[in-house]
């Protein structure tokens, strides 16, 4: 992934807002010839005090330690040069109680049993959450639909609910598809009732909840990110949704509610 796919970011698209102010002068640092760990280490200082890590390059990362064991033990963030570890950095900034916790989370399950060859289910959740999860608050009717997986009730009579919704993207893989948008791009949805909408909200109530075994039990509804109401002006036509192998019928999904 070349360093100059950070010109590809359009950060006037809805998804980036909570991340545009820090994000898009972090971006052209990079562009002007900062490493992404460079420009990265130049945040703002009150978001890198609260992140608590320092970004270093790959090749600081000792062979055969495993990344998350590093990370945990240095305080320092391994960061490749492109477009996933950029946002991953964003990601840590942004949402620093969030990517401590999932980093406790995947150290302890280091700790206890070792790398094998496969990560096992509560490794892969926690992967999972740390690549695609977006936080959702949202009117109950509207998380049902949701959860029921009933899209025309979601994007079409419940359609007016989504002006009281916050969606905010916490994957850093899923920042980094939306970078080339495409309708069957889909979120891991998790639940949640911040204090309000705001980004620091989100951040902590979702990383006061995380447990291993929660996030194994999949705690997730599939949202295709694209049928979000302004997200994408295509899906202002009903028809839209009537594409079966993006909003697919299938076996709901229970969503893990954190209540305040």
């Amino acid at each position: 992934m070349a360093v100059a796919d950070l010109a590809a970011i359009d950060w006037a698209m809805p998804w980036l807002a909570p991340l545009r102010a820090a994000g898009e002068p972090l971006a052209q640092r990079v562009l002007s010839g900062a490493s992404c760990a460079q420009a990265l280490n130049g945040a703002p200082s009150a978001l890198l005090s609260a992140a608590g890590v320092e970004f270093v390059a790959q090749a600081v990362l000792p062979e055969g330690e495993a990344y998350e064991a590093f990370i945990f033990r240095t305080r320092q963030v391994p960061t490749r040069d492109g477009l996933h570890d950029f946002f991953n950095g964003l990601c840590w900034l942004h949402y620093p109680q969030t990517k401590n916790r999932l980093n406790q989370l995947q150290a302890a399950h280091i700790t206890l049993h070792g790398i094998g060859p496969q990560r096992g289910a509560a490794r892969d959740a926690l992967t999972v959450f740390d690549e695609n999860a977006a936080f959702l608050s949202a009117p109950d009717a509207l998380l049902d639909a949701l959860q029921a997986k009933d899209w025309d009730a979601l994007f079409g009579s419940l359609r007016p609910l989504w002006a009281q919704a916050h969606l905010q993207l916490f994957g850093h893989a899923l920042l980094e598809k939306l970078c080339s948008p495409r309708k069957a791009i889909t979120a891991h949805v998790y639940r949640v009732r911040p204090a309000d909408g705001a980004r620091a909200s989100f951040d902590s109530a979702v990383a006061d909840t995380l447990r291993a075994a929660l996030l194994a039990s999949k705690p997730f509804a599939h949202l295709p990110v694209m049928g979000v109401p302004g997200w994408c002006s295509a899906n202002e036509a009903p028809d839209f949704y009537r594409d079966a192998s993006v909003f697919r019928p299938g076996k709901p999904q229970a969503l893990y509610v954190i209540t305040p």
